[in-house]
């Protein structure tokens, strides 16, 4: 899980760059909602990683 959450966060990141540029307005937004949830979610997943090994 923690590698989807990785590769979804890269996703995000890369279509965050293209859309806070100023190519879309509306995608900047869906980017913006989009970089925050799966900041979370791989914040999450980390910390269940993390618990998991101890």
């Amino acid at each position: 899980m923690l590698k989807w959450a990785v590769i979804f966060f890269v996703v995000v990141i890369i279509a965050g760059a293209l859309g806070f540029g100023g190519i879309a307005g509306a995608s900047a937004g869906i980017a913006q909602i989009l970089f925050y949830v799966f900041l979370v979610l791989l914040a999450v997943s980390l910390v269940a990683h993390l618990a998991r090994r101890v």
